[in-house]
């Protein structure tokens, strides 16, 4: 028997009984279509994840101000920790080997308006290597310079919602915008960044495209803090070279500001590096079962189709004992079957892909939940659902490859 042949026949049969065909099929459609799906909500959760912790720089090591009450921050001063101050960054700056580039940032929070406009933001006090350092891209203008900073001159940039908020379809940039009592010329925008959804240690989630930057030096001689006892700064975020470095710079940096803090508990140290790794990882176990739920389906749609083959090699054991009488060999009755199977998983596999696709974009355009289709996923599903079809069709040809000639021909 001719491979041509058993594909015509398996074609044949699959034709014949069109209805059965596509029931059989279901199980193999639904489960390469939850694969493909499964996997691209996974994937696209993992690519979230990881632009979060890339906007916070995966080389770099955040030390942040820790939130106390009142009565907290209180009992630290009286312990001589005056808080977060640029004293610390330049510190670390000059003890930990390794670091590229080092920034400090003050934070407010209040309106920012231009003409009868106003706006909630929050507005942060920045040094020069701020934007060296994260990922942020300018929409126009330029970004706060070193020249900005030590003239401590009154330019700002803003985010994109900000400037949207304020100017809409104008250009802001050589405008003035009110911040409290003090006027700032706009120098840049900035173009418009993913919501920051998570609270990682001290960093609360908010939208990033509401913040307006300006010089650190002039957010310090013309804003007050919100809090009289609050840090000078808030944060200060580290850049070391390399990631191997991390860890190493992370406890030096650690035991620095401790001693400056005289071992009070008032800052918090991040390392988005490890948070992105300990995230990966457990995306990939997300996955996993992702992945392996779905493939469920996959192995009841094998069990239907050897449900329906051995119904079907039941219902053909006449034509299977003509067929051995006039010379078939069990080879030829046996792959004419697991033929049959395999068309079947083929063809359920092909319309699973492309329910699978459909599934995933119509879920990333209708909901929050974004999507990443990726072509090992579809590979991975439709292959599966050859093995299955090869796997769950051997028995049942096996079953009709060794039934005798003689019997056969009287079977009714």
């Amino acid at each position: 028997m001719q491979i041509e042949e058993n594909i015509r026949l398996a074609i044949s049969g699959l034709g014949d009984h069109k209805f059965r065909s596509f029931l059989t099929m279901l199980g193999i459609i639904f489960g390469v279509a939850s694969v493909i799906a499964m996997l691209s909500i996974g994937e696209g959760a993992k690519r979230e994840a990881i632009a979060k912790y890339q906007d916070l720089g995966v080389n770099n090591v955040i030390i942040r101000e820790k939130k106390m009450t009142d009565s907290e921050i209180e009992e630290v001063r009286a312990k001589f920790s005056q808080g977060l101050s640029i004293k610390d960054a330049n510190m670390v700056r000059e003890l930990v080997p390794g670091v590229e580039r080092i920034a400090a940032q003050a934070e407010i929070n209040t309106d920012v308006k231009y003409a009868d406009k106003s706006v909630k933001s929050t507005v942060i006090g920045i040094t020069p290597d701020f934007f060296r350092m994260m990922n942020y891209r300018l929409k126009d203008g330029e970004f706060v310079s070193e020249n900005h900073y030590t003239k401590r001159m009154k330019v700002c940039v803003l985010g994109a919602g900000v400037a949207a908020s304020l100017y809409q379809q104008d250009n802001p940039v050589g405008k003035m915008i009110k911040i409290e009592d003090q006027w700032l010329e706009v120098i840049g925008v900035l173009e418009s960044k993913t919501l920051f959804t998570e609270t990682i240690g001290e960093l609360a989630a908010r939208d990033l495209n509401t913040d307006v930057y300006c010089p650190l030096s002039t957010f310090l001689s013309r804003f007050s803090r919100e809090n009289p006892l609050g840090s000078e700064i808030q944060q200060i975020t580290v850049q070391t070279a390399n990631s191997s470095q991390l860890m190493e710079a992370s406890t030096l940096i650690n035991e620095i500001i401790k001693r400056h803090h005289f071992n009070n508990d008032d800052y918090s140290i991040i390392i988005p590096y490890e948070l992105l790794k300990q995230e990966e990882k457990e995306r990939q176990i997300y996955n996993f079962l992702l992945g392996a739920i779905a493939a469920i389906s996959l192995v009841v749609g094998g069990i239907g189709i050897m449900n329906i083959m051995l119904a079907t090699v039941m219902e053909r054991t006449r034509e299977i004992g003509i067929r051995r009488a006039i010379g078939a060999r069990k080879a030829d009755i046996m792959s004419q079957f697991v033929t049959e199977a395999v068309a079947i998983s083929i063809t359920g596999g092909i319309i699973g892909v492309f329910l699978g696709i459909t599934l995933s974009l119509v879920v990333s355009l209708f909901t929050d939940v974004k999507t990443s289709i990726q072509f090992y996923s579809i590979i991975l599903a439709f292959a599966f659902s050859v093995i299955v079809g090869i796997s769950f069709g051997y028995l049942p040809a096996k079953n009709a490859a060794n039934l005798k000639p003689v019997d056969s021909i009287r079977y009714e």
